[in-house]
């Protein structure tokens, strides 16, 4: 009897599933880069994108690229997949964070504060600005509008802070004047990562960008660690236990030699007196 696995349906077999904003974005990422190579006019490239935004499950995508190659291709394939690649633990899935409507463009610290973290979308282009108080911009659980966003931030006499995952790709651009823009953060991210552009002025204060974790993550590597610690005690008390054992068999050798030894004396304390006897 064989163990037969049933084939993974493809997105053209399920014509009807419902296709998610990220789903979108691949799509019309696939027709800006036609665009880009002369394979479609700008005509044809607007008619196409309201499609796809438009589009509601894959049956509805997938005519938009079908007679478009695949990125890289030399013949005409299909140019966007949708089958969803595991992740490896730990690791950003960005295709499901960038694409959706923005749900903030702005903030506003006017002798106060502002904050904008958790889960939210960030606009394509985003403006804060903060004057006698500070603001706090987290990127950490956020989704991107657009694959490229720019951060512009203006500071007078305050601070804005913008924390961004390990994984994003930050560019930091700016200009301080008795104040400082903070650029140390700056660096590539993972494949896949959208780009993020800080663009920073300060008078009299500060923009800073930090590269921290999330806190599912700062939680997962706490377990990492924990596990780690639960392994080594493990190991060390096996080590222990084998030490003792070993250290008992040798006392238990150690007491058998002295009994034949004290045997073995006995025994010729008897043949001597045996001997002295008429």
């Amino acid at each position: 009897m064989t163990d037969e696995r049933p084939e993974r349906p493809e997105p053209n077999d399920l014509p009807e599933l419902r296709a998610s904003d990220a789903d979108r974005d691949r799509v019309a990422e696939a027709l800006r880069d036609a665009l880009a190579e002369g394979r479609l006019d700008m005509e044809e490239f607007d008619e196409r994108l309201e499609a796809v935004y438009a589009a509601r499950t894959y049956g509805e995508l997938a005519p938009i690229t079908r007679d478009l190659p695949g990125a890289g291709a030399a013949a005409p394939g299909p140019s966007v997949s949708f089958v969803k690649e595991p992740q490896p633990e730990g690791a950003v899935d960005w295709r499901a964070r960038i694409g959706g409507e923005a749900t903030s463009t702005w903030a506003l610290a006017l002798f106060g504060g502002f904050g904008r973290k958790g889960r939210w979308t960030v606009g394509e282009r985003f403006t804060a600005f903060a004057m006698f108080g500070g603001g706090e911009i987290d990127l950490r659980e956020a989704r991107f509008a657009s694959r490229d966003v720019v951060i512009n931030c203006f500071t007078i006499m305050g601070g804005i802070q913008i924390k961004v995952p390990p994984e994003l790709d930050v560019a930091v651009k700016g200009f301080g004047f008795m104040g400082g823009v903070d650029d140390r953060a700056s660096g590539e991210g993972t494949p896949g990562s959208p780009r993020v552009v800080v663009r920073g002025f300060a008078l009299m204060g500060g923009v800073g960008v930090d590269r921290r974790v999330s806190r599912e993550e700062r939680l997962r590597l706490k377990e990492e660690r924990r596990q780690d610690k639960l392994d080594r005690r493990a190991a060390h008390r096996e080590a222990l236990e084998g030490h003792h054992e070993r250290h008992a068999e040798r006392h238990h050798l150690r007491h058998e030699r002295h009994e034949e030894r004290r045997e073995r004396q006995w025994e010729r304390a008897e043949e001597r007196r045996e001997r002295r006897e008429p």
